[in-house]
């Protein structure tokens, strides 16, 4: 030590570095991650989300508020009423399976979504969407008449197939629509004949129709079906699409539901419309959010549950959540360990083998 120096710590500084903290709440939860140690199943995994920290948690509390969804749908006195949003791109992706599942066994109650969560679907029926690469350059793709969906590829092919199927219901549509005092048709209801028609039990539509699920997409035209309702308007114009019943029969949904509950998949239109409509209720009871987008820019697809409460479109009190993920990594669990393990228990029971009492054998 050179002359001068002195050893005592500096002023302040050891109680600035280790300030004493309040004790913690008996209650907190202590954060650890699951022991790889021992095996463990799926639900055992993501229920050790909610210790993890970060997004898992975040994960952990929209299976549990989806779950709290799932069982007040069988709520007798006050049913709940779930309305599901997603954007185009997740119809593209493999989610479409997963909200055909959805849809198949009546586990949701009203769908929103864009005109390519409409099309893609369908299009699905017709063609193949394969599996390309975010780094696919668009000029060569562009020769080739592939359509880049960020690594997911589509033939032109295909929508060609599409317009070849669609173009003849829409003149069908039309004769309808004139042979009934001019009948106007809702977007919903073009959705509903559209699944009828296609007759596919991999389409979305297709399991909609036959349960009676309202398909509501305000921006119909804003895709390849915009596109063929384009053409024939020319071709054989007259064709009119009513925008304000939809709006109506929406909003009424959520007026008339004793509880209401939403789970967003991306955001922009379908999540709005949705959130829009939950403000004629005083807000929704319960909301799962799943996109990646921020908040910073004033986005609606990227606000918080928290600023759709200022707007009444989220009850003060509703149980909410925003996990900020892509929807293609987080909802096959969100929905695995929820509806879908409601559903496989209720198939491994009905499967059990019975005695001859009736009870089922251990």
């Amino acid at each position: 030590m050179s002359t001068g120096e002195s050893s005592s710590t500096p002023s302040g500084a050891h109680a600035s570095v280790l300030m004493p903290s309040e004790a913690i709440p008996a209650d907190a939860l202590h954060i650890k991650g699951p022991n790889f140690n021992n095996a463990i199943t799926l639900q055992e995994l993501l229920e050790s989300y909610e210790k993890i920290g970060f997004q898992a948690t975040g994960l952990a509390k929209a299976i549990k508020i989806v779950e709290n969804m799932r069982q007040a749908r069988q709520n007798t006195e006050e049913p709940l009423t779930l309305f599901l949003g997603y954007t185009s791109n997740l119809i593209s992706s493999g989610l479409r399976e997963i909200i055909k599942f959805l849809c198949e066994h009546k586990m949701i109650d009203v769908l929103v979504t864009t005109a390519g969560g409409i099309e893609e679907d369908f299009i699905k029926c017709l063609g193949s969407t394969v599996l390309g690469d975010f780094a696919m350059e668009g000029a060569g793709l562009r020769k080739r008449g592939l359509n880049r969906i960020g690594n997911l590829l589509v033939p032109n092919s295909n929508y060609c197939a599409f317009e070849d199927w669609v173009v003849p219901l829409l003149d069908k549509m039309l004769e309808e629509q004139e042979g009934t005092e001019k009948k106007h048709w809702t977007p919903s209801e073009v959705i509903r004949r559209l699944g009828k028609e296609i007759n596919n039990e991999e389409s979305v539509y297709y399991w909609c129709y036959k349960n009676d699920i309202p398909v509501f997409c305000p921006a119909l035209t804003d895709g390849s079906l915009g596109d063929m309702l384009y053409f024939h308007s020319y071709k054989n114009p007259g064709f009119i699409i009513d925008i304000v019943g939809d709006i109506r029969r929406l909003n009424d949904l959520s007026i008339h539901a004793k509880r209401a509950g939403m789970i967003v998949l991306g955001g922009g239109v379908c999540k709005h419309q949705i959130a829009n409509a939950m403000l004629f209720r005083n807000g929704a009871d319960y909301a799962v959010y799943i996109n990646t987008g921020q908040e910073f820019d004033g986005s609606d697809s990227g606000a918080r549950p928290d600023e759709a409460v200022s707007w009444g479109k989220i009850r003060a009190n509703a149980e909410s959540v925003k996990v900020y993920a892509d929807a293609t990594l987080v909802f096959p669990l969100v929905v695995a360990a929820t509806f879908g393990k409601s559903h496989w228990e209720s198939q491994s029971q009905a499967f059990q083998p019975k005695q001859a009492n009736g009870t089922h054998t251990s």
